[in-house]
Formats: structure tokens, sequence, C-alpha cells
């Protein structure tokens, strides 16, 4: 967290549920500008629910959240269906809940890598390409905070890679801070800062090589967790140590780290 300035989103002792059951148990979070925080975990494990108690959709039963004062949102939806027989297009879909200008629209689209798609119906849109324009939806807010909920659902392996290095790219350029849910481990691990895992409670979370070491992450996800591990750890010359600092692997080591799971 940026020390200077107070996070965007903090919680505390946060608790819900419904009727008798519990939902979510304890919870205490905080997320701050300039920084990718996932939230991974199984089905059921309430993380659209924590999303939605921290965006105010939903009032928690006990607990403390306290958000930015006029802190905007930019919120890109898990399941997004367009009926196919309604005339749709992308350059609509923008100006369906906010008046953008021609120029704000073109200009956002210019930012997702889907300029030329303004005026493609919507329905014609491969996977990555809607995505992209969701994407450009919410940052029409110029948010604050970008709440990616499954960003790369119906996206080609190809594309989820590149859509994962377009939302780092949005953050680097615009500051703001990313809150991200995710059942995919085996990338998302790399295009993260921070990884909460969530199973009613926290489990663990940190940075993503020391949150993927803990047992209770392992006991969750088992060898697909040892998977994201080796993507992670293969693609940096460094490791984190306890309190988040970067410390060097000397080049003997590195062979030995990928192994490491």
């Amino acid at each position: 967290m940026n020390e200077s300035r107070p996070p965007l989103i903090s919680v505390a002792n946060l608790n819900f549920g419904i009727g008798e059951t519990t939902i979510l148990q304890n919870i205490n979070l905080e997320i701050s500008a300039g920084e990718i925080l996932t939230l991974v975990g199984p089905n059921g494990a309430g993380k659209t629910t924590l999303v939605r108690v921290l965006l105010g959709l939903l009032k928690p039963d006990s607990g403390e959240i306290r958000r930015k004062e006029g802190i905007s949102v930019g919120y890109l939806p898990q399941a997004f269906e367009v009926d196919p027989s309604l005339p749709l297009t992308v350059r609509r879909l923008l100006s369906l809940t906010q008046k953008p200008s021609l120029k704000q629209m073109e200009a956002h689209l210019e930012e997702v890598g889907a300029r030329n798609l303004l005026d493609h119906p919507v329905q014609s849109l491969s996977g990555g390409e809607r995505q992209r324009v969701l994407l450009a939806r919410a940052l029409l807010r110029n948010p604050e905070l970008l709440v990616l909920d499954e960003p790369i659902q119906n996206v080609d392996i190809n594309g989820q890679t590149e859509l994962y290095r377009l939302i780092m790219k949005i953050r680097d350029n615009r500051g703001c801070g990313v809150l991200m849910i995710s059942h995919d481990l085996h990338l998302v691990m790399a295009f993260t800062d921070l990884v909460v895992c969530l199973n009613k409670h926290i489990c663990c979370s940190g940075h993503p090589e020391a949150v993927s070491k803990h047992p209770e992450y392992l006991a969750l996800f088992g060898k697909q967790a040892a998977e994201s591990l080796a993507v992670y750890t293969h693609r940096h010359d460094h490791v984190h140590g306890p309190e988040g600092e970067i410390l060097p692997i000397e080049p003997e080591e590195i062979h030995h780290h990928h192994g490491d799971t």
C-alpha cells in the first residue's frame, strides 16, 4: 500500500450471511490505488458476494467498511448476455448508461485496442473483443477503482495473456486500483500484485509467491496451485521476502527455485 495515501476501500471484521448460512466471516482487507488485488477461491467461496459488499450493493451484518469519499468505480460484470435479436452496436452499448462523446468513445476503445469496433454489432464480437469493449465501458467512468469479475471469461488462451497485460498497462497508465476476481490460477498469479485466497474467510493473503506456497492455498487448489506458481516464478528473477521486499535470486538458484513448488 502507498503509505502516503489512505486505501480506496478498507474493511475490518466484516461478516455477511443469509439466514443461518454464513457467506463471509471476519474479512479484513485493503484495496489501494496503483495495486492489482486478485480474489481467488473455489466456487461458492463468496468472492462475488464480497465484491458486492465492498461496493455497497449488499449490507454486511457486522464490521466496518471505509471507502474513499466520492470514489469512482468502473465495473466489468462476470456475465453479460445480449439478446441475439436485439440490434445493439458497440456505440450504443457505450451510451446505454452514460452519455459519452464520440471522441471519448473512440479514445477509450483505442485504449483497450478495440478502436475499429465502434459500429460493430455486439453479438458479432469474439469473447476477447467483447471483454475489451466492456473494459472500455468501465473506463468511461474514469475510475479510481476498476472492478473486474472474471475478466478472461470466454476468452481464448492467446487472448487471456493479452487481456491481463492490458489490465496491467491500464493500471500503470492511470494509477487506479484494480480488484479482480478469478478462477484462473494458471495465469493470474503472474499478473497481480496481491492475492487474497477466500473460502468464506480469508485463508491466506499476500504476494503471489508467498500465497502459492501457503498450506491452505495448496489444500484448496492442489496441483493447479503448483502450476500457477511455476508460471509466476518463471517470469521473474527475484522473490519476495516475508514483508514483501524484493530479494534477488542468484543465477545458480533460479533452476532450484522454479522446481520448488
